[in-house]
């Protein structure tokens, strides 16, 4: 069957999930107070009644994923490709920056330093000495950008999708993910199918205007602390239209141009900066704590993903951070089934459940491991920062103590802007193509979503920093959908790659 290639926009998903969008953003405008209740009422519920049923479902992707990738049905390629489109290099590049870009920089640098202020809790009754508490702290750091984190943004969803789409000839589109339930009533008219659609544009739309007002903060305070630029709504705002030019030209230009050459861009960059603060830096306390933090994960490696005792502990840390994943995972594994055609299912596996992981636990053991090392040698030196300024302030202070502080800060701030802007690029790319049910969305559907992210976020500025910390924790909300969307992959994609298996040696007797 061969990949229905016309283009047909689905309005009805674009006008109630674009509407949802804008009613939030009306209200918010309205009566923040009233929005911010609701959403932390709704952010409670959804911590009480879905963070256990968020971490099982995490912890089972992880799991059958690493079962398929080193079964007999490893070297199965995927996409009805046999070489890849793109290199290695330029594919885990581009798989590395849609999710680091959230926390990249900011929570890389304040993560570690807050678990080692505050040790987390399943560890807090050990009695550690600050030396000791390190590990630790970046162990939990670890868990929270790892392996279960990495595991739920393309694997079992993406094998789901790229045979509806590729071996199936049906629109990538979140709906494809019930393909396996439903067959091909799921794209004909379907309300499953809309809600599916819409539920996952909303939540991917919430995952990115909070990183683009957040970033547009850090941003306003870095050019501040630096170079003594008011940090205004005006200065934040202009970041924000900076980032947004950036990404739709980056959009524009289509996946194979723009969004890889940002990624590419950006890889090399955080290679650049990670080897300088290596070499600059504590280098030998960075090697040994981000071993010794990795054999720590892998030693508690249950009981930190399954912690359940402190529920506060939770919404904070592990559960907030498994529901703006979950919310990113259609969307995600959307983009990665675009740029994966041509792999086996164990490279995809590995790539995005192994190797991204290691790349950004690596990166956080440089930028909070250096944060730490000062921390010990200087109490306050770094916490204090933290404490009195929020997370911009923390990677302006960890600058601050490397020689080239200067330097380096501004290295930060430009890997910042490309990190933010391959995210929104590749987001709106992907939303287009949900959209529009075909790999090549029309132009002016990408760069749209790329803008309404920006101007929504903008609004969302001038009301206050309240805001964003709404769109946070709204964020968790929308999730709950979306986590129900990504139960089926857990039995259905091995169900898929039998039958692909299946399919492969009745073609090779023909």
């Amino acid at each position: 069957m061969n990949i229905r290639k016309n283009v047909k926009t689905d309005w009805t998903t674009f006008a109630v999930s674009g509407g949802f969008l804008f009613l939030f953003v009306i209200i918010s405008l309205i009566d923040i107070g009233k929005v911010e209740g609701w959403v932390t009422e709704s952010f409670n519920w959804s911590v009480t009644f879905f963070g256990a049923y968020w971490q099982l479902l995490l912890l089972g992707n992880f799991v059958i994923g690493i079962i398929l990738a080193f079964s007999k049905y490893g070297n199965l390629k995927l996409g009805k490709m046999e070489k890849p489109e793109n290199g290695y290099f330029r594919w885990i590049s581009m798989i590395l920056c849609t999710l680091l870009a959230s926390g990249g920089v900011f929570w890389a640098a304040s993560e570690p330093i807050y678990h080692f202020v505050t040790t987390p809790p399943l560890f807090e009754s050990d009695g550690m000495t600050p030396l000791e508490a390190i590990i630790p702290a970046l162990a939990q750091s670890f868990v929270h950008w790892g392996f279960l984190a990495w595991a739920c943004l393309g694997t079992l969803t993406t094998i789901v999708l790229m045979y509806a789409h590729y071996h199936k000839g049906y629109p990538l589109k979140p709906r494809a993910i019930l393909y396996p339930i439903f067959g091909e009533k799921i794209f004909h008219k379907s309300i499953i199918g809309s809600t599916a659609d819409i539920v996952s544009i909303i939540a991917v739309a919430a995952g990115t205007m909070g990183p683009i007002g957040f970033l547009g903060l850090q941003i306003g305070y870095g050019l501040h602390f630096l170079f003594g630029i008011p940090n205004t709504l005006a200065t934040n705002m202009i970041v924000v239209g900076a980032l947004i030019l950036i990404a739709a030209i980056s959009v524009a230009s289509g996946v194979d141009k723009g969004i890889q050459f940002l990624s590419r861009l950006n890889i090399i960059f955080v290679v650049l900066l990670a080897a300088i603060i290596l070499i600059i830096g504590p280098t030998m306390f960075l090697i040994d704590s981000f071993i010794g933090a990795q054999a720590f994960q892998l030693q508690h490696f249950f009981e930190m993903n399954l912690y359940r005792a402190d529920q506060a502990w939770l919404g904070y840390w592990t559960v907030f951070f498994w529901g703006w994943f979950l919310g990113y995972a259609p969307m995600m594994a959307i983009f990665i089934s675009k740029i994966s055609r041509g792999r086996t299912v164990r490279e995809l596996i590995v790539a995005v459940s192994i190797i991204a992981p290691l790349v950004s636990n690596f990166w956080f053991a440089i930028v909070g491991g250096t944060g730490l090392s000062h921390e010990l040698k200087n109490p306050g030196s770094i916490s204090g920062p933290l404490a009195d300024g929020g997370m911009p302030a923390t990677v302006m202070a960890i600058m601050d103590q490397l020689p080239m502080g200067l330097w380096m800060a501004v290295g930060f701030l430009i890997v910042s802007i490309v990190f933010v802007s391959t995210t929104v690029d590749s987001i709106s790319y992907t939303v287009a193509v949900t959209l529009q049910g075909t790999e090549h969305p029309q132009k002016w559907m990408r760069v749209f979503w790329v803008v309404l992210f920006g101007m929504l976020t903008v609004v969302l500025l001038t009301i206050g920093e309240g805001s964003i910390q709404a769109l946070q924790n709204f964020i968790v909300v929308t999730a709950v959908p979306v986590s129900i969307l990504l139960l089926p992959p857990l039995w259905s994609a091995p169900k898929i790659v039998k039958q692909m298996a299946k399919e492969l040696s009745v073609e090779s007797r023909k």
